[in-house]
C-alpha cells in the first residue's frame, strides 16, 4: 500500500502493530481468566495463531511452529541449561534478583514448572515464532535476530537492572537458536528452564 509516495508493507506494518498493543494490554492488566500465565498465553499464542490461520491464511509451520531440526535444537537447549544453569545459580542470589523473584514465586512446585510453561510459551512464540520469521522474510534473519529482541527487552523494564539490561542479547540468543532450528520450540525449552530455575533459587527452595 502506497500512501504520500510512501510504500507500507502491509503485513509487517500490522504485525509491528499487534506487537506493540497486545504487550500493552498486559501491562495495563486486562485480565481475560484471572491467571497472569493463561492471559499471556491467550495474548501472546492463541491471538498471533488466529492472526496466522485466519487473517494471513498460511501454515504455522512457517512461523517457527513446529520441530524443526530437533537434534540441532536439543543440543543447543542441553548447552544452554548447562552454562545459564552455572550462571543463574550464582546471580539468582544477588538481593535484587531475590527480592524480585522470591514474591513472584508459585506456592507450590507443580505451579511453578506448570505456570512459567504455559506463560513462556506464549512469550517466546509471539516473538521468536511470529515476528522473528515474518522479519526474516522482509528484512533478512540479521537484523529479524535483533529486531525481534526489542520489544522482548522492553518487557523486562521493571525487573532486576541486570536482568533487564541482558535481555537484548539474550533475546537475540534466543532469535539465533530459533532461526538455526527453524523451530521457537527450543527457545522455550531454555527459557522455561531459566524462568523456573530462577525462582527456585531466589525463592531458597535449592
Amino acid at each position: 500500500m502506497n500512501i504520500g509516495g510512501v510504500h507500507f508493507d502491509l503485513k509487517i506494518t500490522f504485525l509491528i502493530v499487534l506487537s506493540t498493543i497486545v504487550p500493552m494490554l498486559d501491562r495495563y492488566n486486562h485480565e481475560l481468566t484471572g491467571v497472569k500465565a493463561y492471559d499471556r498465553f491467550l495474548y501472546y499464542f492463541l491471538i498471533p495463531a488466529l492472526v496466522i490461520v485466519l487473517l494471513f491464511r498460511e501454515p504455522m509451520g512457517d512461523y517457527g511452529f513446529r520441530l524443526g531440526n530437533w537434534k540441532l535444537g536439543l543440543a543447543y537447549t542441553a548447552v544452554a541449561v548447562v552454562g545459564m544453569g552455572i550462571i543463574l545459580w550464582f546471580l539468582a542470589r544477588t538481593p535484587a534478583m531475590q527480592q524480585y523473584y522470591e514474591k513472584r514465586a508459585y506456592a507450590e512446585l507443580l505451579r511453578i514448572f506448570w505456570l512459567n510453561g504455559v506463560e513462556m510459551f506464549g512469550w517466546e512464540f509471539i516473538w521468536r515464532g511470529l515476528l522473528l520469521f515474518a522479519f526474516a522474510r522482509a528484512f533478512g534473519p540479521g537484523p529479524a535476530i535483533f529486531l525481534q529482541a526489542v520489544p522482548f527487552a522492553f518487557m523486562h523494564l521493571g525487573k532486576p537492572e541486570i536482568e533487564t539490561l541482558s535481555t537484548i542479547f539474550g533475546g537475540a540468543a534466543f532469535g539465533f537458536v530459533a532461526w538455526q532450528t527453524g523451530s521457537f520450540i527450543y527457545p522455550w525449552l531454555i527459557h522455561w528452564f531459566m524462568v523456573s530455575f530462577t525462582m527456585l533459587i531466589a525463592s531458597g527452595r535449592i
